[in-house]
């Protein structure tokens, strides 16, 4: 299935809808042809520094039209993308390009001082910078007209929760299928259009640009999440669809105040965890339409869904997979899992990773018998709704009993006065190891954490109330706002203050 060929994906939707707008960036607004047009110079000027079909190719690059050019001027060129994420540090960057055996970095003109490390320490590799590439002499590329969807499109590495990260691939067929996949789920009608103010390097940023040319839809792309630049875009170009996680849509929310979202917009695509309760309420009273989803790099995007008719109704629950997609419950013991009973969520379908670069022993450990193994919990209940419950590095066991970190932040964050929340362990003598619980108050709210020990008796069981309340003023996130709940680890190791 995979082995089919299909015409080049930029080339081809600028054949059919030249004149249809692809990206508002800013000021700048660039059609399917324009986007094509300078996609096909730019393959040129990289063809001639050098950049040649299947090579790998790291990319370290922003938010811009710029770096929407180089993505599609690589597919153009059948160059293997190695996309970078630009908040890591140097010497990991250098880890990544050493491990995908990239032969040539992309850089963002900004990123002079990583230029600098990354050329220290791997003195073999090519760094060309943005300016470097338009200011290169013109050569006549030669462009793949067609594409196999079995070949490699993109690298992401995933965050890591345990040891190095690992190169996720991800293939023309994973990026289709993603694209297809959210069609048949959402819908796509005439006018829609995406916004974008996740990061490109990430998958919920990259699933969308590769949805526009797929659809022939405009995105309206930010280099960073701004609320009234956000709110301002939607009504101002029509936007219909947005991907966002639980702090930037509680930020929209309560920027929102009195003020409503234009009718022609129609989505919310929420990932990174379940929702609380009280901000899918405020989604409710605000009209604003929330499909809660579950998914990761290794499957190209969202592949569970959760409707909006069901989003209170089905509290908590990631929804079912998409069209194109499988997910199963696997126990400990190797059987599938009876509905509402936990375990390792397995997930299979044509957007699901062939694998992971370079590591044949982790993808056979991942992928067996055509199932990916997640590493995630969950459960679904007797109508096939998912529930995730956490990652399985994240679990907690005390006294036996297992506790799901996650479960206890939807309860935190149901307080009234919580606006964040994060909880991991500590070691303990008696229990093995006990829930602490990490809080970011809303703004003028007097909390302690007493107060907050009662509150979740009052949700929880006794096992599963935090032993200790930390209160700071930012939890530790990735890139795409997803908790990182190993670092609140290594908080509590390093010993912070307790109310």
């Amino acid at each position: 299935m995979q082995n089919e060929m299909m015409p080049n994906f930029l080339k081809k939707r600028a054949f059919l809808t030249p004149a249809r707008t692809a990206i508002y960036f800013q000021e700048e607004v660039v059609t399917f042809k324009e986007l094509y047009q300078r996609s096909y110079q730019a393959a040129g000027k990289l063809q001639g520094l050098g950049v040649q079909k299947d090579h790998y190719v790291g990319l370290l690059l922003k938010n811009n039209i710029d770096t929407v050019v180089i993505l599609f001027a690589l597919q153009l060129l059948g160059v293997r993308s190695v996309i970078l994420n630009n908040r890591l540090s140097p010497s990991e960057l250098s880890w990544q390009l050493n491990d995908s055996k990239a032969v040539s970095l992309i850089l963002d003109n900004s990123f002079f001082e990583t230029k600098t490390f990354i050329n220290n320490q791997i003195p073999a590799l090519k760094t060309i910078t943005i300016d470097e590439i338009f200011s290169s002499a013109t050569h006549e590329p030669t462009i793949l007209e067609e594409i196999s969807l079995a070949d490699i499109c993109t690298i992401m590495y995933t965050s890591g929760t345990t040891g190095n990260p690992k190169g996720v691939i991800q293939t023309y067929g994973n990026h289709w299928w993603s694209s297809v996949g959210s069609a048949l789920n959402l819908g796509f009608i005439d006018g829609d259009c995406w916004l974008c103010n996740v990061p490109l390097f990430h998958i919920s940023g990259f699933s969308i640009l590769m949805r526009s040319v797929i659809y022939g839809m405009p995105i309206v792309l930010h280099d960073h999440f701004d609320v009234e630049r956000t709110i301002a875009d939607i009504n101002d170009k029509s936007v219909t669809i947005m991907s966002v996680v639980g702090t930037t849509l509680t930020r929209i929310v309560e920027a929102l105040q009195e003020r409503r979202l234009p009718k022609q917009f129609r989505c919310m695509l929420l990932g990174g965890g379940p929702a609380p309760f009280p901000l899918l309420q405020a989604c409710v009273e605000k009209e604003i339409p929330v499909f809660q989803t579950y998914g990761m790099t290794e499957s190209s995007s969202q592949i569970v869904t959760l409707a909006p008719e069901y989003s209170l109704t089905r509290l908590g629950s990631a929804g079912k997979p998409l069209f194109p997609s499988q997910i199963q419950i696997i126990t400990e013991d190797g059987n599938t899992a009876l509905p509402g009973i936990p375990g390792e969520i397995v997930i299979k379908g044509p957007n699901v990773t062939p694998g992971y670069l370079f590591r044949p022993d982790v993808t056979k450990e991942k992928l067996r018998n055509g199932w990916f193994h997640s590493g995630d919990i969950g459960y679904l209940d007797d109508e096939g709704f998912l529930f995730v419950l956490d990652r399985r590095s994240d679990l907690i066991i005390s006294g036996g009993e297992n506790i799901y970190p996650a479960e206890i932040e939807a309860a935190l964050l149901s307080h009234p006065n919580v606006s964040e929340a994060g909880v991991t362990h500590t070691e303990d003598a008696k229990w093995g190891q006990i829930p602490v619980a990490f809080i970011v108050t809303r703004s003028g709210a007097d909390l302690s954490g007493e107060e907050l020990k009662q509150f979740c008796q009052q949700k929880l069981a006794k096992y599963k109330v935090p032993k200790a309340f930390y209160f700071t003023k930012v939890l530790p996130r990735n890139a795409s706002k997803k908790l990182l709940r190993r670092e609140l680890r290594e908080w509590v190791k390093e010993g912070l203050p307790v109310d």
